[in-house]
C-alpha cells in the first residue's frame, strides 16, 4: 500500500539528551544531599540541608519541564509556522522501516540542522533503537499508532490511536514527545482536528511534501524531491520528508535529498528552525 499524499531538533525544554543530563545532575545533588553546603560557615543542619536539596531539585525540574501548551494552534491544521521570518522547519514521518535513519541523523548532525520526527507507535515498537536515536537529538511527534485513515474513525478509535502511539513512543524513547500530531494520509477533517486537540495535541501538517518516499519506482528522483521542497519556499515553510517507504523493494530518496535541501534553503537566505519552539512559546527564529 502506498502512503498517499501525506504522510514524521534538538530537544531543549523537552526531555531529550540535554534534559537527561539535568536529570542526572538532580539525582546526584539529591544523593549527595548538597554535602558541599555542610562545609560552608553557618551551613544548615542535616534536615535543613535535605530541604534545600529538595527545593533545588524542584527548581531544576521546573526549568527543564516542557510547557507543552499548544492551545494557540488548536482549531486548524498548521501548514506553516506562524512567522514572517525566513525560516524553514524539517519534519520526517517514520511509519515503516528504519533503514535511512542513520544517514538522516548523520546529515542533520553534520549540518547542525534541527528536525522533528513524527513516529507511529508501531514504528517505535519495531525500531526502539532508531526511535531513541532520533529523540536523543531531535523533537518527536505523534503520527498515530497503526497509520489508519482517521476520517473513518470514531471518537474512541481516534483516542486509542493517538494515546496508544503516545505510550509506545514514550516507552521506546524514554522522553516526553512534543504535543504535535500529524494525520496519516492527510485524512484531515474538522472533527478529527477537534478530537486530537481535545487530547492536547496540535495538528501539525506541512507546506510541501517531497514525495521522496515514492522512490524511482513511483516516478520520483532526488532532483524532483529537492525541487518540491524549494518550489514551496516561504517564511515558515514546513517540509515533510520520510524515513523508509511503505513498499518493500522501494528505496526512498529523502535521505539523499536532505543535504541538498538544507544547503539550498540556506543558500537562499533561509535558516532551518526548530519546529519544537512552537510548543515552547517561542517564535520561530
Amino acid at each position: 500500500m502506498r502512503h498517499g499524499s501525506s504522510h514524521g531538533r534538538r530537544t531543549v525544554a523537552y526531555p531529550g539528551a540535554g534534559a537527561r543530563r539535568w536529570t542526572a545532575v538532580i539525582r546526584t545533588l539529591a544523593a549527595r544531599r548538597l554535602r558541599f553546603l555542610r562545609r560552608l560557615p553557618g551551613a544548615p543542619p542535616g534536615p535543613w540541608a535535605r530541604l534545600l536539596c529538595a527545593l533545588v531539585a524542584v527548581a531544576l525540574v521546573g526549568a527543564a519541564a516542557p510547557p507543552g501548551d499548544v492551545s494557540g494552534l488548536f482549531g486548524a491544521e498548521v501548514r506553516r509556522m506562524p512567522t514572517e521570518r525566513r525560516v524553514v522547519a524539517l519534519t520526517f514521518n517514520a511509519a515503516w522501516d528504519a533503514e535511512d535513519v542513520p544517514e538522516v541523523l548523520r546529515t542533520l548532525r553534520q549540518r547542525k540542522a534541527p528536525a522533528t520526527f513524527f513516529l507511529t507507535g508501531q514504528f517505535a515498537e519495531r525500531h526502539p533503537r532508531a526511535a531513541r536515536a532520533m529523540a536523543a537529538e531531535h523533537g518527536i511527534g505523534n503520527h498515530s499508532h497503526s497509520h489508519p485513515h482517521f476520517d473513518g474513525l470514531s471518537r474512541a478509535e481516534t483516542r486509542e490511536q493517538v494515546l496508544r502511539a503516545d505510550r509506545a513512543i514514550r516507552r521506546a524513547t524514554g522522553t516526553r514527545p512534543l504535543p504535535f500530531f500529524r494525520f496519516p494520509f492527510s485524512a484531515i477533517t474538522p472533527r478529527g482536528i477537534a478530537r486530537v486537540n481535545a487530547l492536547g495535541f496540535a495538528d501539525i501538517e506541512f507546506t510541501a511534501d517531497t514525495n521522496g518516499y515514492l522512490g524511482t519506482e513511483g516516478g520520483m528522483t532526488v532532483d524532483k524531491a529537492v525541487r518540491r521542497a524549494l518550489d514551496a519556499l516561504t517564511p515558515g515553510e514546513i517540509v515533510q520528508l520520510h524515513v523508509g517507504t511503505s513498499d518493500q523493494g522501494v528505496r526512498g530518496l529523502d535521505a539523499r535529498a536532505l543535504p541538498r535541501i538544507i544547503d539550498a534553503v540556506r543558500d537562499r537566505g533561509y535558516r532551518i528552525a526548530d519546529l519544537g519552539d512552537l510548543a515552547r512559546g517561542k517564535a520561530a527564529r
